[in-house]
């Protein structure tokens, strides 16, 4: 329960975190946010640690005082550790997808490894490469499955490192300087849970936005897909009632005084059965 406490605290308040941490000196601060950033970034089991709340938080403490001048952490020590971990842990993760991706997925022991979220991480590196590695730093959970998936997938190593590496650098020095210039602005002091939901939120409105054209697109797809499929069974029924119609005919002309149905019965039937038939087949 102690470590579960721990997270919860870490996500509702990360300056509050902080500030405990820096009671016990700069050098525990730094191997914390370390830590969690590596831990975030390179293990595929924790994507929702707080990744960009952390570093803006972190930021906000490597500015200067305005009561003693002074900063809780230095920033030319911070920004060397918030720049090592997202790095280091990209490649600990990339070879971690690489040499035992297919069992981790088979395992389902990854709950937040959803077949959306996973396709979601596959589709943006067919359509953008390794240039998806860098891209998918900014967006929650996919920063965590993109390294992962990259080892699955086959991805060259070479290929992958320097985008990594780019996407690393820029995310945690953009997030850390926001926190470093604007963490004391007194709106924000005094609104700092509200300002990390923000960030939260912003991080997620790209996956959210993507996750509904996605589910939008599938249902257009079996609304275009539904269509044909009616048109064919429609065509099918007249073609059937009309060759129907002209059996019944033949028998007619041949069986004189026989009771058999006539033409018209015969293909009106067979086009409701047509109709009923495509209303009831499950549109997949």
């Amino acid at each position: 329960m102690g470590f579960i406490d721990f997270l919860i605290r870490l996500l509702k308040d990360p300056r509050a975190a902080i500030a405990s941490w820096i009671a016990m000196g700069v050098a525990p601060t730094l191997g914390f946010i370390f830590l969690i950033v590596f831990i975030e970034t390179g293990v595929v089991f924790f994507p929702f640690l707080p990744g960009d709340s952390l570093l803006f938080a972190a930021g906000c403490f490597a500015a200067a005082d305005a009561t003693t001048g002074k900063a809780a952490l230095p920033l030319n020590m911070l920004l060397p550790v918030v720049w090592a971990a997202p790095v280091i842990g990209d490649q600990c993760n990339y070879f971690i997808g690489h040499f035992f991706g297919r069992r981790i997925i088979e395992s389902g022991k990854v709950k937040a490894m959803t077949p959306e979220r996973l396709a979601r991480t596959e589709g943006m590196i067919d359509k953008w490469g390794p240039l998806a590695v860098f891209l998918g730093r900014f967006f929650p959970f996919i920063r965590t499955f993109m390294p992962f998936i990259s080892g699955i997938s086959g991805m060259k190593w070479r290929r992958f490192t320097p985008f990594s590496v780019l996407g690393g650098l820029t995310w945690s020095t953009l997030f850390t300087l926001l926190g470093y210039f604007f963490g004391g602005i007194p709106f924000v002091q005094n609104n700092f849970e509200l300002v990390i939901v923000a960030i939260l939120l912003i991080s997620l409105t790209p996956t959210f936005v993507g996750l509904i054209k996605a589910k939008t697109g599938k249902r257009r797809g079996r609304g275009r897909d539904a269509e044909p499929a009616r048109h064919a069974a429609a065509d099918a029924g007249i073609g059937a009632a009309a060759g129907a119609g002209a059996g019944a005919e033949m028998l007619s002309n041949d069986l004189s005084g026989a009771d058999v149905l006539s033409a018209e019965t015969i293909a009106a039937a067979t086009v409701k059965d047509a109709v009923d038939l495509t209303e009831v087949t499950p549109q997949d």
